[in-house]
């Protein structure tokens, strides 16, 4: 019998824990954690926990967890939708000028990025003068969102349609990138933005509320969660669905403005999109089929990869990415790793390295060098061979890619 490509974590009072961190490192907060989700009630067979798994609030990121007839709103996350997106162009290395300091500039220029005066008026983050093909979109979602801000009227406030097509700040970037054939590839990760952090604040903290007699009884009280057939539980499904929607058209509006904003520049040779676009979440929730049963997964840092999926596992500055195809485990709940994951809290990092050290790591992208991203250099970050080589069977690497170009929120 072949040897087992995960890890089994015995639990005392709950159902088994599989992990795929065989070759990387689990701090014994995040077994913790995992451990604490696994002994809730309504869990669906087993948690699969990614090789990037690392703690999160309430629930490791990089974990996967099939529910049946609840969902655990924190184990979603406040970054409803999150994800990625990368599109394959027809140009080449040799194409790219010299100096990539312009291409840069160009897409910082086009896409809002970052956050100042508190996310409020003249916030550099948020469109001041939105393109009219935003407003479109926005007509689409509005519906949908009018009505879940009428039930729940303290939504009904803040950044919305102004943030369709904004980056944000943290981990979330944009790249151009070279595949191991020279072809460049573009490449972004965001989320909802700030309507999605309100709507998952919102209904963790109302999960609280409506669980107040039951908090006790919780290993963690940020694992308080909505049965179906509560008053919250279909309100929260509905807002859930629909700041994954926003998310998704979010990174799909970006990478549109950037790459006809680069057309324009003069700088390119004419080069079009090819048929390789990938799009995909890695912080939601969905309906799936699993061992006979419908159940809700809950991927909170992790890729949908059933066989002949496509999806996105970046690495970290000046680290490589990958482009895969799911190979359909059943096991892991048809899921990957959503990149190297975090070896070190963010204070951490700021600690333990300089700019100096920054600089070497990221030698050769056009790039911040400052204080301000210490916090995500490489070092910060699990080896990301490692953890692709300890989910060999998960997905399948189509592309291997390397960053020229990084613009950091």
């Amino acid at each position: 019998m072949s040897e087992r490509s995960y890890n089994i974590i015995k639990t005392e009072t709950g159902v088994p824990i599989k992990a795929w961190t065989k070759g990387v490192p689990l701090e014994g907060q995040a077994e913790q954690q995992l451990r604490n989700v696994a002994a809730l009630p309504f869990i669906h067979k087993w948690i699969a926990a990614m090789p990037d798994v690392h703690w999160g609030m309430g629930a490791t990121i990089g974990s996967v967890i099939p529910t049946k007839k609840a969902i655990i709103p924190a184990a979603v996350g406040v970054d409803i939708g999150c994800g990625m997106m990368a599109v394959q162009t027809t140009l080449n290395a040799r194409q790219l000028p010299d100096n990539l300091k312009s291409i840069r500039a160009t897409i910082e220029k086009t896409v809002p990025h970052g956050r100042t005066n508190h996310g409020k008026r003249g916030d550099r983050g948020a469109w001041h003068d939105i393109p009219t093909h935003h407003l479109t979109e926005w007509e689409r979602l509005r519906p949908a969102y009018d009505q879940i801000r009428g039930k729940h009227r303290s939504l009904d406030r803040g950044n919305d349609f102004n943030h369709l097509g904004t980056l944000g700040t943290g981990n979330h970037f944009i790249e151009v990138c070279l595949d191991t054939d020279n072809a460049v590839w573009f490449m972004l990760h965001s989320g909802s933005r700030g309507v999605g952090n309100r709507i998952g604040s919102y209904f963790i903290e109302l999960a609280k509320n409506d669980m107040r007699k039951h908090l006790a009884n919780l290993p963690d009280k940020n694992l308080a969660y909505f049965s179906e057939g509560t008053d919250h539980f279909d309100d929260y499904v509905q807002a859930v669905h629909w700041a994954q929607d926003f998310a998704q058209t979010n990174r799909r509006l970006m990478m549109e403005n950037l790459i006809r904003a680069l057309k324009k520049t003069g700088e390119l040779p004419e080069f079009q999109e090819t048929q390789e676009v990938v799009n995909c979440h890695h912080n939601y929730v969905a309906v799936e089929h699993h061992y006979g049963e419908d159940v809700f997964v809950t991927r909170k840092g992790a890729v949908r990869a059933r066989k002949g999926d496509m999806g996105i596992i970046p690495g970290s500055m000046g680290a490589q990415s990958f482009i895969v195809r799911g190979l359909g485990n059943e096991e892991s709940f048809h899921s990957c790793s959503h990149g190297a994951g975090r070896a070190m809290s963010r204070t951490e990092a700021k600690r333990r390295f300089t700019i100096a050290d920054h600089e070497k790591a990221t030698a050769g992208v056009e790039c911040r060098k400052d204080a301000d991203v210490i916090d995500e250099t490489p070092q910060a970050y699990k080896p990301i061979t490692d953890v692709m080589n300890a989910q060999r069977d998960l997905v399948k690497i189509a592309y291997t890619l390397r960053q020229v170009v990084c613009v950091k929120g």
